[in-house]
């Protein structure tokens, strides 16, 4: 039987195209997760796994898909290999059940961290070098320094009966904010 196994990094990608591309494969079960490779709980994963069999083929449309690192992949890789399953990656034409194959898939693993940690460094350089110019990454501030000062007034403000005029709701409406960006600013003023 072949087992086909799917993921998307986040919940807007649409898995879609990879579940059309396993069915196509012939794989009588798909299984999905809508979840970062980082993350060790991966519960469509785990599902996939305890459904595979010996002589059963588990399928996935890349490699990356799989996992992130290296050591992620061989461990997998060496986990369905015990049991008896070969793996198959269809865009890169991967078959384990071969020992071509099994090379070609851990020449393609440690390309693929290689290419992974080269991405992360160029990442760090960048943001590096934009600290060196006097840029900081992040969003923009939600409020001016003017902003600031009228809130931080408004949340003074007495009534006559000597409460708070303003809750920090009315404050946050006032501004089109919410009210932890109030709470955030209020806390660095007083």
């Amino acid at each position: 039987m072949r087992i086909g196994y799917a993921r998307v990094s986040t919940r807007e990608q649409n898995p879609e195209a990879q579940e059309d591309a396993l069915k196509a494969a012939g794989c009588e079960k798909v299984f999905v997760d809508k979840i970062t490779g980082k993350l060790a709980k991966r519960p469509g994963l785990d599902q996939a796994l305890m459904v595979v069999r010996e002589g059963d083929q588990f399928v996935i449309t890349k490699l990356d898909r799989l996992g992130r690192s290296l050591e992620d992949l061989l461990a997998l890789s060496r986990r369905l290999d015990e049991g008896g399953v070969g793996l198959t990656v269809l865009d890169q034409g991967i078959d384990t059940s071969t020992p071509v194959g099994r090379m070609f898939f851990q020449i393609l693993g440690a390309v693929a961290e290689f290419e992974h940690s080269l991405m992360s460094q160029r990442t760090m350089d960048g943001l590096a070098a934009a600290r060196a110019r006097g840029r900081t990454g992040g969003q923009k501030p939600k409020l001016k320094a003017r902003q600031i000062k009228l809130a931080q007034e408004m949340y003074d403000e007495l009534g006559s009966d000597g409460k708070r005029k303003y809750t920090v709701q009315q404050i946050a409406d006032e501004f089109g904010v919410s009210r932890p960006t109030i709470y955030r600013h209020l806390s660095k003023e007083t």
